[in-house]
């Protein structure tokens, strides 16, 4: 498997810890979807990432696309009994639905970002509704994540919601400052800490950067 992305993105991280966990072994190509958009687009037209590239098959490179649909080709693989989310029912949804928080939380960082270095006039109103939406995402992952008592959001054992919720915290952290106050965001603060501590997290660390 070939993992094409950047570890400085919140959704090339979370598939990366994954397969790191699952131990299954992978080629990455750090490609930036800026100045290498050209050999990301032999594999995803959309010129995104991550994407997976799972090998040649009859029509050529099979690539899958989209953080959320490579984790579910993965636990697939990995089987039942060791897929990093719920095999059903309400807490798998729940599962899925702070998965879902988590990547829009980063979507909504990834969009201040593109304001701040793309645009020449930056709007405010866009940069006050992102920024209001991350602060009560924060809200509600501070509440859940409070009120679970185990080491992780599920239970003894990490999952893709652990993942998601600190790899988008790190990415937040080093892209804007100041934005997230571990003060308020206590619990948040402390899963992030546990995460990032893990030698799978360790092992796919790249600092932040828009020039790449």
């Amino acid at each position: 498997m070939i993992l094409i992305g950047q570890y400085d993105s919140p959704f090339v991280r979370r598939v990366a810890v994954a397969l790191r966990l699952y131990g299954m072994a992978y080629e990455h190509r750090p490609w930036s979807v800026f100045s290498d958009a050209a050999e990301v687009g032999r594999f995803n037209p959309l010129k995104r990432v991550p994407t997976l590239v799972l090998g040649e098959g009859t029509d050529g490179d099979e690539a899958l696309i989209e953080s959320g649909a490579i984790l579910d080709h993965l636990d697939e693989v990995a089987g039942p009994d060791r897929a990093l989310i719920p095999r059903q029912g309400p807490e798998r949804r729940r599962a899925l639905k702070l998965c879902a928080l988590a990547t829009g939380l980063a979507d909504k960082a990834v969009s201040l970002v593109y304001e701040r270095v793309l645009h020449r006039e930056r709007s405010e109103l866009w940069v006050e509704r992102c920024t209001g939406q991350i602060g009560a995402v924060l809200d509600v992952l501070e509440a859940d994540r409070a009120a679970q008592p185990g080491p992780w959001w599920f239970g003894p054992r990490i999952g893709h919601a652990d993942i998601a919720v600190a790899c988008a915290l790190r990415f937040i952290g080093e892209a804007h400052a100041g934005v997230f106050d571990g003060e308020r965001w206590p619990a948040l603060a402390a899963h992030a800490a546990s995460c990032e501590a893990l030698p799978e997290f360790q092992a796919v660390v790249q600092p932040f950067s828009v020039s790449a």
